[in-house]
């Protein structure tokens, strides 16, 4: 992380609270990569391709005379460029915080419910690389999230628990979205997370409820010696049954040496739909090597019946390599 430049926040603070704020600080940290992958499958052509990512997220805080903090993110992202009105940034978000009241965060842009903060699968949703290659593939449902929501970290109420909650506005919807989730890391090598949340696709004045849905999500993980074990369960329950869907996903990592680590994991995903006949089935393996900054990682991926169902175009191998650096 590199420092850029010491500026005065005061007319930051200003449009937040009515006080003075002491002489903060800009920070922008970032990462690159230079990839190459290839996708083939049964039906399928091989896809062979180069490709880049990039990520900048500038970062400035400042501490009241009050004694809270006041803090403002901004993320530039060429593969994540879905900035909302006029605006060049991919994810903005402002936060107030202290020891006292916890940290409450406003999410302009790219927030996720206290659920989501917990909901990834313990294997890092495969599902993720694939769900564009075919119609209809598998992606995993989850509470209300994105624009404009709100998101609380309760101050510590008892050691190594930490409990969060978030709000999203009801807008054109019926009624307003909210979530929890409740992370603990008492026990050595240990860290259990927990998250429910609701979400509600009903426009207002329609009358029906058939986009309402609750989504729990349970993980766990445990280091010993040089393994990493982690698990998942994702439970996602609608108002309509055949919206329902499961998600199982389990995870484990052998670190080599303080530069090379080996992790497998795999993740199933389940549709209550009619005519959803197979689970989505996905594994992953990875090997990196860390040396300073920079990255050397090489993964295969395989999914399975990626719509739910067993049509030969629904399998699909992946190969990549990545060389990535973080400054």
């Amino acid at each position: 992380m590199n420092n850029f430049k010491k500026i005065g926040m005061t007319a930051l603070a200003a449009s937040l609270v009515s006080t003075s704020v002491f002489a903060g600080e800009v920070t922008v940290a970032g990462g690159a990569s230079i990839n190459w992958e290839n996708y083939s499958g049964i039906a399928k052509s091989s896809t062979k391709s180069f490709s880049m990512g990039n990520q900048l997220t500038f970062s400035g805080s400042g501490e009241l005379d009050n004694g809270m903090t006041v803090g403002i993110s901004f993320v530039l992202d060429q593969g994540d460029d879905t900035a909302i009105g006029s605006g060049p940034f991919d994810s903005h978000s402002v936060s107030v915080s202290s020891d006292a009241l916890g940290t409450l965060v406003f999410h302009g842009e790219g927030g996720d419910s206290a659920q989501n903060a917990v909901g990834d699968t313990a294997a890092g949703n495969i599902w993720d690389n694939f769900d564009a290659r075919v119609t209809g593939a598998a992606t995993l449902s989850e509470s209300q999230a994105g624009n404009n929501i709100m998101h609380y970290t309760l101050p510590s109420l008892v050691d190594d628990l930490t409990v969060a909650v978030s709000y999203t506005p009801a807008g054109a919807n019926d009624e307003s979205s909210s979530a929890f989730g409740l992370t603990y890391a008492g026990v050595e090598g240990l860290s259990v997370s927990y998250g429910q949340g609701s979400a509600d696709g009903d426009a207002a004045g329609s009358g029906g409820t058939a986009a309402n849905s609750d989504t729990t999500s349970l993980k766990a993980s445990y280091a010993i010696g040089s393994f990493t074990l982690a698990y998942s369960d994702h439970d996602h329950d609608s108002n309509t049954d055949t919206s329902d869907q499961t998600a199982t996903s389990w995870k484990v990592s052998y670190t080599v040496s303080d530069a090379v680590s080996v992790t497998y994991g795999t993740e199933s995903l389940d549709s209550a739909a009619t005519a959803d006949t197979s689970d989505a089935e996905y594994t992953k393996i990875t090997a990196s090597h860390t040396s300073g900054g920079m990255t050397v990682s090489a993964n295969y991926q395989e999914a399975t019946e990626m719509s739910y169902t067993t049509a030969v175009d629904e399998d699909e191998e992946y190969y990549g390599l990545s060389l990535s650096f973080a400054f």
